[in-house]
């Protein structure tokens, strides 16, 4: 029962936070344009500062073998919450507009701005290198199949990514090339100079507020007003924040991942809907609105299901 009044607490804490970004879009504090700087800060700059200060502080060259198994496990509980995804859209018979973004929203998750802060309240900061490596397993998904079918469902047809294309936008991301760096510095057995190792745990620090204050912003453009259930919205919900930790769990289970790895990995699969998706509706020309709205709706869910979630963990 610990564990589910810390969850209780923890989520209580995240949704003042994210409270924040509500108000201030509300009294104009905060528009699109501090939106998109926020953005580009957390993603370029804080997550990859958090990426070296978790891994290096609390993974050694002697536990990186473990993480391999891991990363697998991870990849295939992705990889298979996509594929039921497929099923239920197809079964549901979406609009076309609708289709890649139910699949998208149901099989990836939030693993950066709502899935640090989650993580970290929850777990403290020994859990950033698991939460490192399921962010890999999600992120490989969403930038190539998560693309894939929004384009797919979108009217606004781009240049077709080549494999190159693919592998060159992924492994230029920020975070991935912090997560790249402090392997190859645990492989070396290196160590950063401590006053670097201090400005990165500053600038880390920055990225559990401003992720939720970022959130809170998007619920204030959404509308509350604006927050009911559109067809497949139910089924998307159970699939994302019920059904992806279960498969999450079996594959855990299935490649000896346990303790602390364990609860991460199923933690980080069972949070609300990755905010790329929505991003990429509105620039593919998919149905935008559908996904804002569900992306609403699962953040607010999610702070219902994860103390749920904790109190199964023991």
């Amino acid at each position: 029962m610990a564990g589910f009044f810390n969850a209780v607490s923890a989520c209580l804490v995240l949704l003042m936070i994210m409270s924040l970004g509500y108000i201030m879009g509300k009294l104009g504090w905060m528009t699109a344009k501090e939106k998109k700087f926020v953005s580009k800060y957390i993603v370029n700059i804080a997550v990859p500062c958090n990426c070296i200060v978790g891994l290096l502080n609390n993974l050694d060259r002697d536990s990186l073998a473990h993480a391999g198994w891991m990363l697998v496990a991870g990849l295939l509980g992705v990889g298979i919450t996509l594929l039921i995804s497929m099923g239920a859209a197809t079964l549901l018979r979406l609009p076309h507009n609708r289709w890649g973004v139910f699949v998208a929203m149901a099989g990836l998750s939030n693993t950066l701005f709502i899935g640090i802060p989650v993580c970290t309240q929850l777990f403290g900061e020994a859990c950033m290198p698991y939460v490192m490596i399921y962010y890999l397993s999600n992120t490989t998904f969403l930038q190539s199949v998560g693309i894939l079918l929004i384009e797919r469902s979108g009217t606004i047809k781009k240049e077709k990514t080549t494999v190159a294309g693919f592998l060159k936008n992924m492994f230029s991301k920020p975070p991935i090339l912090g997560v790249m760096f402090s392997i190859v510095m645990l492989i070396l057995g290196l160590h950063l100079p401590d006053p670097l190792m201090r400005f990165a745990g500053y600038v880390s620090d920055s990225v559990s507020p401003l992720a939720l204050i970022y959130c809170g912003f998007i619920v204030y453009e959404v509308g509350l007003k604006n927050l009911r259930l559109l067809p497949g919205h139910p089924l998307m919900l159970a699939l994302r924040l019920v059904v992806a930790p279960m498969i999450c769990l079996g594959f855990c289970l299935l490649f000896g991942v346990t303790g602390l790895a364990r609860d991460v990995f199923v933690v980080e699969s069972a949070l609300p809907v990755v905010s790329q998706v929505t991003v990429m509706a509105g620039a593919y020309g998919a149905d935008e609105k559908y996904a804002a709205t569900g992306s609403c709706l699962s953040i607010f869910c999610s702070f219902i299901t994860i103390p749920i979630l904790m109190l199964i963990l023991g």
